[in-house]
């Protein structure tokens, strides 16, 4: 990163998003940082990005446009590269004008329909019929997903989603405590693809545990809408597991946008536990600590509730205690599920 601007307003200027003041101060320091891409952490209506292009003469890339880069690497499986692929087509939409309004000059007299009119027409349709031919892809795969869901419901396996901020050691988790190989690695969205494994509680009961997309701060609504499909895995859950990292010095902030995503998706009145991870990172690097006495030092110093547990997915602590904690969370949550099938068998004819 060449450098980096803050300012603080009531609203985004209309027209470039920063005030004048600052515009100016960031067209200055062109001439000593020499950069060539300017990244918004913030979303630009297609006004606000092309007049800044134009008085930067550089590209200009907002929080979406980069969000959506990121998404593009990370995608593999065939559904994550079609949702990836409708969010940035969704995205690109209303920004066509801005491409062609150097064209729409040359239609000049009344009644006339210049050539960037009618290119700039041409794209819009072509771009529109790529949304709606990736929509009906993506059905199709969300189909298959809920007969998949049904066999599971039927199997009457209880459901955990891991849920949580981007980076806090989900995939890790899921690796350690059912033996997966989900691709891990220290960076954002790494995993990007929903992935479910079965594991057996310590009460010898089984439950389907599912990694999903990681939660960011100001989650652009065209990504929550592409990954609608991803998403209803957690209305499908019995119980979210919420995996904070417990080293981040913005834990309390991931946090609280966690809580807002989930609320937005419906889900806040859904069974939850809370695994604090990483917590082997916090100890003291000269002595030694085996599990019982990192558990027991750090239990001291952490304030957590009954449905909250201290582990460490790279350490294996604690992971016997979150599997105790999933059982009995599942064992009184799902009675009334359990009694209402029960019931409703009888009832049947």
């Amino acid at each position: 990163m060449a450098g980096k601007l803050i300012q603080r307003l009531p609203w985004p200027a209309k027209t470039h998003y920063l005030g004048k003041g600052k515009l100016e101060e960031l067209i200055a320091l062109k001439g000593s940082l020499n950069y060539t891409v300017a990244i918004f952490d913030d979303e630009l209506t297609p006004l606000q990005q092309r007049n800044l292009e134009e008085a930067l003469k550089v590209k200009v890339i907002d929080r979406v446009a980069l969000i959506l880069d990121i998404f593009a690497r990370r995608a593999h499986t065939r559904e994550g590269q079609l949702q990836v692929e409708l969010a940035q087509h969704q995205y690109l939409l209303p920004r066509l004008a801005g491409q062609w309004r150097h064209l729409e000059r040359l239609g000049g007299g009344i009644g006339t329909r210049g050539p960037g009119e009618t290119q700039l027409e041409t794209d819009r349709r072509l771009i529109q019929r790529k949304i709606h031919h990736l929509k009906a892809q993506i059905d199709d795969l969300r189909k298959h997903r809920q007969l998949y869901r049904q066999q599971r419901r039927k199997s009457g396996i209880p459901v955990v989603a891991l849920v949580g901020y981007t980076n806090t050691g989900k995939s890790t988790l899921l690796n350690a405590l059912s033996h997966a190989d989900v691709f891990v690695e220290d960076k954002l969205f790494a995993t990007l693809d929903p992935t479910t494994r079965r594991l057996t509680l310590p009460d010898k009961s089984s439950v389907l545990l599912t990694d999903t997309v990681g939660f960011i701060r100001k989650l652009p609504p065209t990504i929550v809408t592409a990954f609608k499909a991803t998403l209803e895995e957690l209305d499908e859950a019995n119980l979210l597991l919420h995996i904070v990292d417990l080293t981040s010095h913005n834990a309390p902030e991931q946090c609280q946008t966690v809580e807002d995503i989930l609320s937005d998706l419906n889900l806040s009145e859904k069974p939850r536990i809370t695994a604090l991870n990483k917590i082997d990172l916090l100890l003291d690097n000269s002595r030694r600590w085996d599990e019982k006495s990192a558990l027991d030092y750090l239990s001291g110093q952490t304030k957590a509730d009954e449905n909250t547990v201290l582990v460490s997915a790279v350490k294996g602590w604690g992971l016997t205690g979150l599997l105790e904690l999933i059982g009995r969370t599942l064992s009184r949550t799902m009675q009334p599920v359990l009694k209402r099938r029960a019931e409703s068998q009888i009832l049947a004819p």
